[in-house]
């Protein structure tokens, strides 16, 4: 049973009982009395010192502790807080022929992140160069920059970079020709705690599917991932992973292309998100298996609501975010989500009483490799 913590109220009346039980015959408790006031402050110390010690009993155990004190208890199973990652890519500038471009230039987006050339790159007769660049990430600071801001580096294809430092020769305005990938921020106390108890739950096993999963979940940026063994045949291992913050702006979902490591010379390498994964994932896995790592396909399904046509559009949106919440949680590449958590979802929300799905008419499924999207919501 666990120990009701007293509040601060609990402790002053204690207190005040206490001065008022002592003092027989007398009111020790007067508004300007020394012993009323005496009784106030010593409450609020021992609040206190309550508070303390439930701070330490948070922090003596794995499954709430928190910061360091997490961290901790995570090291003793060989995991660790995943670091802010930078993001890579390219961008093509055009100029005359023989401009040089050289290696660390500083290359600026339009909201002023920054990124960074990696090799030295010659403009060729044609007038254009792909250069290989990375973001700069800004120093780590408790209030400016807790998060390390490493996913605000990611950036589609087609995203306008400009020249830090004008070059002679070279048109300041590049257009970014790989997208920019793998950014990620410094992994949060959730994140961490999920995969640490996820370690205790699943020791090594020497390359079982849970291993897969803790291995890929390892990887900044990577919040959700599922292994699928002989995916692809005999002796291959098909992992899918998604993520959900770094990857935002596509609805979590990697961008790159599916495939194997760079050292793997049995299959195509991979790009983008799916060979940071590959390349993590190839250090860990046993020599045999054949590692390909894929992104889930995007399953949109509609619904279609009945008994709440008039509902708000606060109301509205908090539906949508709940069915995408259950997706998050319940749904998995090629899984089934049960219907009736998304029924329980939505009528946990403020104004929803009433509420029936005509549309989907059972519970979701997906083919091999679908993963479930919210799709068009109709009110009916």
């Amino acid at each position: 049973m666990p120990f009701p913590r007293p509040t601060l109220t609990d402790l002053r009346n204690q207190a005040s009982a206490d001065i008022s039980s002592g003092l027989p015959g007398a009111d020790g408790l007067l508004r300007f009395s020394n012993l009323n006031i005496l009784g106030a402050v010593l409450a609020a110390l021992i609040y206190g010192n309550y508070g303390y010690l439930d701070y330490i009993a948070k922090q003596s155990v794995p499954f709430t502790s928190t910061d360091e004190f997490l961290e901790g208890w995570a090291a003793l199973k060989q995991i660790f807080r995943k670091p802010a990652a930078a993001a890579i890519g390219s961008v093509t500038f055009t100029g005359i022929p023989g401009s040089e471009i050289v290696p660390d230039t500083i290359v600026v987006r339009g909201d002023g992140y920054e990124y960074t050339t990696d090799t030295d790159a010659v403009i060729p007769v044609g007038g254009s160069i792909t250069v290989n660049i990375t973001a700069v990430l800004p120093p780590i600071d408790p209030i400016d920059n807790p998060t390390g801001n490493g996913a605000s580096g990611n950036a589609a294809t087609g995203t306008v970079l400009t020249l830090g430092t004008a070059i002679p020769g070279v048109q300041s305005n590049g257009v970014v020709a790989t997208a920019l990938t793998g950014g990620a921020d410094i992994e949060t106390n959730d994140s961490l705690r999920n995969r640490m108890l996820q370690a205790y739950q699943n020791p090594p096993q020497g390359g079982d599917g849970n291993d897969y999963i803790d291995w890929a979940l390892a990887v900044p940026g990577v919040t959700r991932a599922w292994c699928t063994p002989n995916g692809f045949g005999a002796g291959t291992v098909v992992v899918y992973v998604m993520l959900d913050v770094t990857e935002s702006a596509y609805n979590g979902f990697p961008q790159g292309t599916n495939g194997v490591a760079a050292n793997e010379p049995r299959g195509v390498t991979a790009t983008g998100d799916q060979l940071a994964v590959a390349n993590a994932l190839f250090s860990e896995q046993p020599v045999t298996a054949l590692v390909s790592v894929v992104a889930p396909i995007a399953n949109p399904v509609d619904f279609t609501i009945g008994g709440i046509s008039t509902a708000s559009s606060a109301t509205k949106a908090a539906i949508s975010t709940a069915i995408a919440d259950v997706f998050v949680q319940q749904g998995k590449p090629g899984g089934t989500v049960d219907l009736s958590y998304i029924e329980s979802a939505i009528a946990a929300i403020s104004g929803t009483a009433g509420f029936f799905i005509e549309i989907p008419a059972g519970n979701i499924t997906n083919t091999a490799g679908q993963l479930p999207t919210v799709g068009v919501i109709t009110y009916v």
